[in-house]
């Protein structure tokens, strides 16, 4: 069995919008948390940190640990194909943003970053990682979860 590590934030700003990134990288298009994969040695709170500047643009302070979701993934369904299943360990953290700019990333398995309100939220095709992690942070389960 593969094993990944993954650290993800909910981050709001001053209107109590949710922060999401748009996943390319799978096997359809869907809105997911900001975040990715540790590197080797790495912390988890520098991964969310260097993962929301990559995808975001933002540099983020890292708040309280939300949670941490837990996911074998036959090998019949992964995105990378593999004779092995996948458990993954996400790590969920809140984040505030202290700098930097909106901005998209390039070459990565995300393509753009945008701010949606929690109504929106629910109306957009949405890895289940989203209604996860709202549900950590106390915000809502949308609708359809």
């Amino acid at each position: 069995m593969d094993m990944r590590v993954a650290a993800y934030a909910v981050v709001t700003d001053d209107d109590d919008r949710i922060l999401l990134a748009r996943w390319v990288d799978g096997r359809r298009v869907a809105w997911t948390m900001p975040g990715g994969g540790l590197e080797p040695g790495e912390a988890p709170e520098d991964a969310v940190r260097r993962e929301l500047r990559e995808e975001t643009g933002y540099t983020v302070k890292v708040g309280e640990l939300l949670g941490i979701h837990s996911r074998v993934i036959p090998a019949s369904q992964r995105v990378q194909k593999s004779d092995s299943p996948l458990h993954t360990l996400r790590i969920v953290y809140r984040a505030q943003v202290t700098g930097g700019k909106l901005r998209f990333e390039h070459d990565g398995s995300t393509d753009m970053a945008e701010w949606f309100t929690r109504k929106s939220v629910a109306e957009l095709q949405r890895v289940k990682l989203v209604d996860i992690a709202l549900r950590m942070a106390g915000l809502y389960a949308p609708a359809g979860s």
